[in-house]
């Protein structure tokens, strides 16, 4: 198998999604136990796409989610969130993150971007702060602005959310998990912020044997 790899966890993911944020420690467990075996690979998924409406960043409903479900997983994980002040559509965060993924920098941006919205609540909309969080993790800042003004990426972005569309993912995080190679209409599909040692090293087991 190329480099390795026998298995592939395939996670739709956005960053404005905190329970995308919080599936972070699993998935870094699964690469730490697994090693090279274990391939996770992020693909784009906008929850809130133009034109539908984007949440009320001060709303009831976010307020509820955030004290029954965010802020009690965060503690358990001992992670910090935050609920963020904005709530921006993630179409540009998006691809920058494929820019960086081009320049062998995702994993990077990546917890960047994460941790700019939902421990400083920095507006994942605004292309400034875009290029703030490559800068910061070695991307150089007028291609990363240059790439995202031309929408370089959009087509990948909106590729990976039809692929979503087919598959029959409707939230974030869903992981699909199975053999390299192997079709993804195939692979176990997991949703929403798991614990580890659950269902999604369970999957990986049975992808590897």
């Amino acid at each position: 198998m190329e480099n390795g790899v026998r298995a592939r966890v395939t996670v739709f993911s956005d960053y404005v999604c905190p329970f995308c944020y919080l599936e972070e420690p699993d998935l870094a467990r699964v690469r730490e136990e697994y090693g090279d075996r274990v391939e996770v690979d992020w693909r784009a998924y906008e929850l809130r796409p133009d034109p539908v409406p984007t949440l009320d960043p001060d709303g009831e409903y976010l307020h509820r989610v955030w004290n029954a479900s965010v802020y009690p997983m965060a503690r358990s994980l001992g992670m910090t969130l935050r609920l963020p002040p904005v709530q921006p559509r993630s179409r540009k965060a998006l691809e920058a993150a494929e820019y960086a993924r081009e320049e062998g920098k995702f994993d990077a941006l990546h917890t960047a971007l994460f941790k700019a919205f939902f421990e400083d609540g920095r507006d994942l909309g605004d292309t400034g702060v875009l290029l703030e969080a490559g800068e910061s993790v070695g991307l150089d800042r007028e291609e990363l602005r240059k790439a995202l003004e031309e929408g370089r990426y959009t087509e990948k972005v909106v590729a990976d959310e039809e692929l979503a569309r087919r598959l029959g993912v409707s939230s974030v995080p869903t992981m699909l998990v199975g053999p390299a190679g192997a079709p993804l209409e195939a692979a176990e599909s997991i949703t929403g912020t798991q614990p580890y040692g659950g269902r999604i090293e369970a999957a990986v087991g049975r992808a590897l044997e």
